[in-house]
């Protein structure tokens, strides 16, 4: 009788101990078994036993050997070039971003770059940042421009809460006597008057700075005196009103305030009109402040052609009385409608003065009225205002009046003194045929301003 056994075997224990029973006799059978039977090698014996009994086989268990990894596909070799290529990409685009990001820091730094120097720090309430009103004037652009003068441009803005303002760029390179410039700005944003344009800080920038004033949504007197496009005409009311209104403003700068203040660049360009057209002395970016009883010295000599007093050009010094020299030429300009110095008249009437001067000592003042008043006007107040202006224009400063003196002329309280029109008393200004063709000249060849708008300056501040 045969009898058959069936063993299964780990692959681990090997093939020689899998057949260290068997004997000589034995006829081993190797069988390789189909991979769908479990995937192991099949050791099958057939043992035959020495009675001649076929003993069952036996079946040990093999793993087949690992297969070599296959090849990567096509398509995985390209996703991870792909990969690759995303990564260096996006490490390249945020190094340009990270570079041009840092040029776009470094160009605003240089764009809203300003000068703040520790003494500055008790001015921080009055100053703006040079930033916040290049936004609020649009970037200061052609569009902006309300006016022009020698010392800069003048520039409408609007700042986030909705205040409108306007900002004098104005040229200043010199650091010398900077901080007490300063300190007078500061003084002036103290300074407070219906009849003065309210300055409201500044800002400092290397070789300039920036002055910030109310908005004044009518402009300029001059441009109503003398725009000829002007749609509406200002009244004689209107005028004299205005006149009343800078003598008092002038008044406070002189008498009335902690300090002296002098403004030394009055002029119709600087008086500006707010919305009920009240006049409003403006500009001060070149007023000094004194106290009362110092002892002035010579400074430099500012001022604006046919506006400056006969000792100013002299000797530099600017008092209150040199004040009162400019406003005279204001008076004058106001009710004849034209400039101090006019080259385009006759000769005889280029400088404004002269020709008053002239036309009272024949009795024939009422010629010189602005003819754009069509006679609408109040021929007493026409020759007080005259009068009053050839007073101021005295050519020794201790024969014209005070402030105090002209606002109770203006007011009617006290009669305008009787003058001479004797033009050797009044500091009428010097000007050859060579200055006149030199100015008319200049005054050609400016776009925004005639030269008599121009403030000439001499020597240091």
């Amino acid at each position: 009788m045969t009898k058959r056994n069936k063993t299964e075997m780990p692959f681990g224990h090997g093939l020689s101990d899998g057949l260290r029973f068997l004997t000589s006799q034995t006829t081993v059978r190797l069988l390789r078994c189909e991979a769908e039977h479990g995937g192991l090698m099949s050791i099958d014996t057939t043992v035959r036993l020495e009675s001649g009994q076929e003993a069952p086989p036996c079946s040990i268990g093999v793993p087949p050997p690992s297969a070599p990894p296959p090849p990567p596909s096509p398509s995985e070799s390209e996703s991870k070039g792909s990969k690759t290529l995303i990564l260096v990409a996006t490490i390249l685009s945020i190094a340009i971003l990270l570079m041009l990001g840092g040029a776009v820091y470094l160009y605003q730094r240089r764009k809203y770059a300003e000068v703040l120097e520790q003494w500055e720090q008790e001015y921080i309430p009055q100053r703006y940042s040079f930033k916040k009103l290049y936004k609020a004037t649009k970037g200061f652009k052609e569009s902006q421009l309300l006016g022009a003068g020698g010392f800069g441009k003048v520039y409408k803005g609007e700042l986030l809460s909705g205040t409108q303002i306007a900002v004098k760029r104005v040229s200043h390179d010199a650091e010398q006597g900077m901080q007490q410039y300063v300190a007078e700005i500061a003084s002036m944003g103290r300074l407070r008057h219906k009849n003065l344009v309210q300055l409201l800080g500044y800002c400092r920038r290397k070789g300039e700075l920036l002055l910030v004033y109310d908005y004044m949504p009518n402009g300029s007197l001059d441009n109503f005196l003398f725009n000829k496009e002007k749609v509406k005409e200002l009244t004689w009311s209107q005028r004299v009103n205005i006149v009343k209104g800078v003598a008092s403003a002038l008044l406070y700068l002189h008498e009335e305030w902690e300090q002296v203040v002098l403004h030394r660049d009055i002029k119709s360009s600087n008086i500006l009109l707010d919305a009920e057209l009240n006049g409003r002395l403006g500009d001060f970016g070149l007023a000094r402040f004194h106290d009362r009883g110092q002892n002035l010295e010579a400074t430099r000599v500012v001022g604006t052609i046919g506006y400056m007093a006969p000792e100013l050009t002299a000797m530099g010094v600017a008092t209150t009385k040199t004040d009162v020299y400019a406003f005279g030429s204001f008076i004058l300009e106001v009710v004849c409608g034209r400039r101090p110095v006019d080259t385009e008249r006759p000769l005889e009437q280029i400088i404004l003065l002269k020709w008053v001067a002239s036309c009272g000592s024949r009795g024939n003042l009422m010629v010189t009225v602005d003819s754009k008043l069509e006679g609408n006007f109040k021929a007493e107040e026409v020759k007080m205002l005259l009068k009053l202006g050839m007073l101021c224009s005295q050519s020794n400063p201790e024969h014209r009046p005070s402030m105090r003196h002209i606002v109770q002329y203006l007011e009617g309280n006290v009669p305008v003194p009787s003058i001479s029109f004797d033009t050797a008393g009044f500091g009428i200004p010097t000007i050859s045929n060579e200055t006149v063709t030199q100015m008319t000249t200049t005054s050609s060849t400016s776009a925004n301003f005639c030269f008599e708008d121009v403030t000439i300056l001499f020597g240091g501040r």
